[in-house]
């Protein structure tokens, strides 16, 4: 990953083909985050994992494009990215224009067993507003884990702590947000 942090700093230095190599050397990467984001996605996701790492990509050059430090704060940066693309879908399905929360379902899957919804996003997403004001490391530990799939040693080293602490982290963060959700499903 040495090569990305060239790149990076070449996008720093004003050169406007660093963003293509750039794009070249951590397609592959981006690509296999996404498409284990989008596999843990309710059913009928119409988002595939090549839109949404291009979709990514822009909005990191848009924003972004150059203030990287290294490869570590890049893929943080773009695990962010893809949790905002996901929560601004998810957000967006479930407006009453958009179906709200009718489930589409084909003729043949009438009488089929309807599978249990996955994590709701946007009540993630919330939750992780909260956790961030309350600890940025704790929520920058679970973007990391969920949004960009990195393991818990993997983001620990991104953001500086032990794997100890990390672990520690991880175990407090999921324990808050599992309180932090159904607290917010309770009220409904």
């Amino acid at each position: 990953m040495s090569g990305v942090t060239q790149f990076i700093q070449e996008l720093r230095d004003g050169d406007d083909r660093a963003a293509d190599r750039l794009l070249k050397a951590v397609y592959d990467e981006l690509r296999r985050l996404a498409a284990g984001k989008l596999s843990h996605e309710r059913p009928g996701q119409t988002l595939q994992a090549t839109a949404l790492v291009h979709e990514a990509y822009l909005r990191l050059l848009g924003g972004e494009a150059g203030r990287w430090e290294n490869s570590a704060h890049f893929f943080a940066a773009a695990a962010e990215a893809m949790r905002r693309i996901l929560v601004d879908s998810a957000r967006r399905k479930a407006r009453v224009k958009h179906g709200g929360g009718l489930q589409r379902r084909e003729v043949d899957e009438a009488d089929a067993i309807v599978m249990p919804d996955s994590l709701d996003l946007i009540a993630l997403d919330e939750a992780l507003d909260k956790l961030a004001c309350e600890d940025k490391v704790k929520a920058d530990l679970v973007k990391l884990r969920y949004f960009a799939g990195l393991t818990v040693e993997q983001a620990g080293r991104v953001l500086g702590i032990s794997r100890a602490t990390a672990d520690r982290y991880w175990t407090f963060a999921r324990a808050w947000l599992y309180g932090e959700i159904n607290k917010g499903e309770e009220r409904v």
